[in-house]
């Protein structure tokens, strides 16, 4: 290989050099390299020349190891390079963290600003929806006072629901009879200060002659009660409380004045929940009701010319005030008509349907002066008997009586009349009469020498006939 000539500094390249090439089979690491400048030609000096390395003596190149460059915690080889420069030969290894440009931090602040802002919000919208839950269902951080009316005073005006239950109640009292078969509930109201108390039959009834009664007032108090006297007929009973005292009457009104549209009040004891108070209206008068008639001889059969009422009243009702908007009694609740049909208080269990009857008290008070004074109470009487059977429209006087008798009795007040048998009463004081039933609720809601005015159909001809009523005892 030819000695090649010097070559100017300026014109030399700037940069490394390249690695070395490899020697030729038979030469030696020496021969590449370039020789000693000769004392014969002086180099000119190059501009702005750098410093060359000292040379360094030729090593011998290792063999190359191509599985190392896969290892990254491998040694790195040294090889020579040109102007015997050593260059490293596999892979790099990062020993630091490299360092990020001005614009490269900005962005990365940006991001991580980005970041906390989202996180915040999430943080921001799962706190503020637990608080939201918990201020929903809990009512906010502090209890809330919801605004209230302030405390009025007690009394009401005395015309009022509230003004009548609170003037009667004192003088209202449930009644428990126990008896040697059936128990029963009912109601009642204070007659007088000796302790005479107005009840239904049908509620003291299931007492028979050794069961107890027992009288709970309306605060409270308890006390034993006996029978007075009672009357199937009229299903009204009397009973007397002993040793209480503070007794307060209920005051009585008068029925006959009661019109249709009366407001009126009922007090009782459903279902022997005590101290009940409805009210409604008088919804119609002179109502022909019939009641009991469980023993089937008709003995235990109540006739009763009714008010009738809305105000909702229950088992439990019975022998309870219907009170007018004075506070006063105009009725005894005794029966009702419901669902199924029944119309007793105590058989009839499907509850009210708002078709109330109670006992007018004109007459309850006749009744409950006889069965004080003298134990018994007397009816009236037409002194007939009557065809029951009967299907047209009116009440038949009887072909004959029981055991073949004349149906119309000796000197009694039909035929002193000039009543006759087979005669037809169509109506009794210009009310008309549809059945037998209806003519004894008719006569009993009359006293004993009562005068009647009866309309009479004999062979199809009309007549009117005067009597006066006479009187019987009552059961």
């Amino acid at each position: 290989m030819p000695e090649s000539e010097a070559v100017p500094a300026s014109e030399a390249p700037a940069g490394p050099v390249g690695p070395a090439t490899p020697a030729e089979d038979g030469e030696s690491a020496e021969s590449v390299l370039p020789p000693e400048s000769s004392g014969s030609a002086e180099a000119p000096e190059p501009v702005d020349a750098i410093d060359a390395p000292e040379p360094v003596d030729a090593v011998e190149a290792p063999i190359p190891d191509p599985w190392r460059n896969y290892d990254p915690w491998a040694a790195a080889a040294a090889v020579p390079g040109q102007e015997g420069h050593l260059h490293q030969q596999g892979p790099l290894q990062q020993t630091g963290v490299a360092v990020l440009t001005a614009a490269q931090r900005r962005g990365r602040a940006k991001k991580i600003l980005v970041s906390c802002a989202v996180a915040l919000a999430l943080v921001s919208g799962c706190v503020g929806g637990v608080v939201g839950a918990y201020l929903e269902r809990n009512g906010g951080l502090t209890d809330i006072e919801l605004p209230q009316a302030a405390k009025e005073a007690p009394g009401r005006a005395p015309d009022s629901v509230a003004g009548i239950a609170a003037h009667a109640l004192p003088s209202v009292v449930t009644l428990h009879v126990h008896g040697s078969e059936e128990d029963g509930t009912g109601t009642g109201f204070v007659l007088d200060a000796e302790g005479h108390i107005l009840t239904n039959n049908h509620v003291i009834a299931p007492a028979g002659g050794s069961g107890t009664i027992t009288v709970t007032f309306s605060g409270g108090q308890s006390a034993k009660a006996r029978v007075v006297g009672h009357d199937g007929g009229y299903d009204l009973a009397v009973v007397k409380v002993s040793g209480v005292r503070g007794l307060d009457p209920m005051p009585l009104g008068n029925s006959d004045s009661v019109q249709v549209g009366d407001p009126v009040v009922a007090i009782g004891a459903p279902f022997d929940l005590a101290n009940t108070v409805t009210s409604g209206i008088i919804s119609a008068k002179e109502r022909p009701i019939t009641a009991g008639g469980e023993k089937g001889d008709g003995t235990d059969v109540s006739y009763v010319d009714a008010l009738q009422t809305d105000a909702p009243i229950n088992p439990g009702n019975s022998g309870g005030p219907l009170l007018d908007s004075r506070a006063r009694v105009i009725g005894i609740n005794s029966a009702i008509r419901s669902a199924d049909g029944g119309s007793d208080l105590e058989t009839g269990q499907a509850g009210s349907i708002g078709l109330g009857f109670a006992i007018p008290v004109n007459q309850a008070k006749r009744v409950a002066e006889e069965l004080i004074n003298t134990g018994r109470a007397t009816h009236p009487v037409i002194g007939v008997t009557l065809d029951m059977n009967y299907a047209g429209d009116g009440a038949r006087v009887g072909t004959k009586a029981a055991g073949g008798g004349s149906p119309v009795t000796a000197d009694g007040p039909g035929a002193k009349a000039g009543i006759r048998a087979g005669d037809v009463i169509t109506e009794i004081d210009g009310t008309r009469v549809h059945s037998g039933e209806e003519l004894i609720v008719r006569t009993r809601a009359h006293r004993p020498g009562d005068h009647l005015r009866l309309t009479v159909r004999r062979g199809g001809a009309n007549r009117t006939l005067t009597l006066v009523l006479g009187s019987a005892d009552g059961d």
